[in-house]
């Protein structure tokens, strides 16, 4: 669990940062920013999409996570819970909510493989070099996404704690079923989410994010159930 505390650190501690910086900088400022962050966040979005090597599965992932998210009203419970907080925390004039910084932050630091990856290895070997040398990354991008963002961000190490934190308890159990097509197919999955993120940011759509979080989940798990439903399919071919 040593890598994931030194990553929950560098988050708090970015973030920590971010918002002191926040605090000078004007209006016409941080809605370039915000643009500017919308931008690079379609960048990282679309770089990961593409470590996804069938349509399909991406396709099944995103439709069954969009109805079981809407069905549970996922986006709904964490702007009811960050709503709670943010009363006391947000300011009049801002424009971003604390569950939007909340759930951007939590996609960009827990999805992709150096989180599978890192977390397992650290969970099986010890080895934490992988989940510090994304801490070290994380404290870079959480400084940038609180000076826009707000508070959610630093929200957000909480979620970094509960999931890297899970994956290392988890990892025994886990490794078999995340393998390297597994993970490239949920950072994949994870992405297409990350560039509707980007695409919020820069005012394009206002899409329910939260909602096609289960995503996320489905697509290992239907990239590992492929090769059933394939002998399936030609047993009754």
């Amino acid at each position: 669990m040593f890598g994931v505390i030194v990553n929950v650190i560098t988050v708090i501690f970015g973030s920590c940062i971010g918002l002191l910086f926040k605090k000078g900088i004007p209006e016409r400022v941080s809605s370039a920013a915000m643009t500017g962050l919308g931008a690079c966040t379609l960048y990282i979005g679309i770089s990961g999409s593409l470590c996804g090597e069938n349509v399909l599965i991406l396709i099944a992932s995103v439709v069954l996570g969009a109805i079981v998210g809407t069905l549970l009203n996922i986006d709904g419970a964490i702007n009811a819970f960050a709503g709670k907080i943010e009363a006391r925390f947000r300011k009049s004039g801002e424009n971003v909510s604390l569950a939007e910084g909340l759930v951007s932050a939590t996609l960009l630091f827990c999805v992709g493989s150096m989180t599978v990856t890192g977390s397992i290895q650290a969970g099986l070997t010890g080895d934490n070099s992988v989940l510090i040398t994304k801490a070290m990354l994380d404290l870079v991008s959480s400084m940038m996404l609180a000076s826009s963002l707000g508070v959610g961000v630093l929200l957000s190490s909480v979620s970094v704690f509960v999931i890297q934190g899970g994956l290392v308890l988890l990892a025994g159990l886990l490794s078999p079923l995340m393998s390297t097509g597994a993970v490239n197919e949920m950072t994949c999955a994870g992405s297409l989410l990350i560039i509707m993120i980007g695409t919020n940011l820069m005012g394009i759509t206002k899409i329910k994010v939260a909602d096609f979080l289960p995503a996320i989940v489905f697509a290992p798990v239907i990239y590992n159930l492929l090769p059933l439903f394939e002998k399936l399919g030609q047993i009754f071919a």
